[in-house]
């Protein structure tokens, strides 16, 4: 009783927290944020990848390629003190989510991004890509491992 109890506890909190740090976001898009350093909150989302047996395919320093193309292009202010966005796969649930229907190749590779805003120097967004829940039963069952998945190693990074 008393370990269903702490189980109940803890679950209420993980929840409260994810809430209060989760932000208005459209149905296409999860977007969290928590205060710390980038390179912190990366090394987080990184093994809480890693942590499934899942490897990062790709890092893209988009907020490196932005500066150096707005540099280039005599453009604007720089739109992110730091920006990355993890690709990874998981074998199985992107079998299941092609078997279920090929045309989900789409939503292949999953990515997370970190970023930090010039304006908000001591906030870092975690943010990801929301798969839409389409086609057959088994398509939207495979599509909701997809987003269970994200949603989880956001969870564990914010921890």
């Amino acid at each position: 009783m008393n370990l269903l109890r702490l189980f109940r506890t803890g679950f209420f909190i993980a929840s409260v927290f994810l809430i209060q740090n989760a932000h208005a976001a459209d149905a296409h898009m999860a977007l969290y944020s928590t205060k710390g350093t980038f390179e912190d909150v990366k090394d987080n989302v990184v093994f809480a990848i890693n942590g499934l047996g899942l490897v990062i395919n790709n890092t893209s320093h988009v907020g490196e390629m932005l500066e150096r193309t707005g540099k280039d292009l005599g453009i604007g202010e720089p739109i992110y003190l730091k920006a990355e966005a993890l690709e990874f796969c998981s074998a199985t649930i992107s079998r299941n989510m092609m078997e279920a229907d090929p045309k989900n190749i789409v939503f292949c590779p999953f990515i997370i991004t970190i970023y930090v805003l010039p304006k908000e120097p001591e906030k870092v967004y975690i943010a990801y890509r929301k798969p839409e829940i389409v086609g057959s039963p088994q398509s939207k069952k495979a599509l909701k491992a997809v987003d269970q998945l994200l949603k989880g190693i956001v969870s564990e990074a914010l921890k």
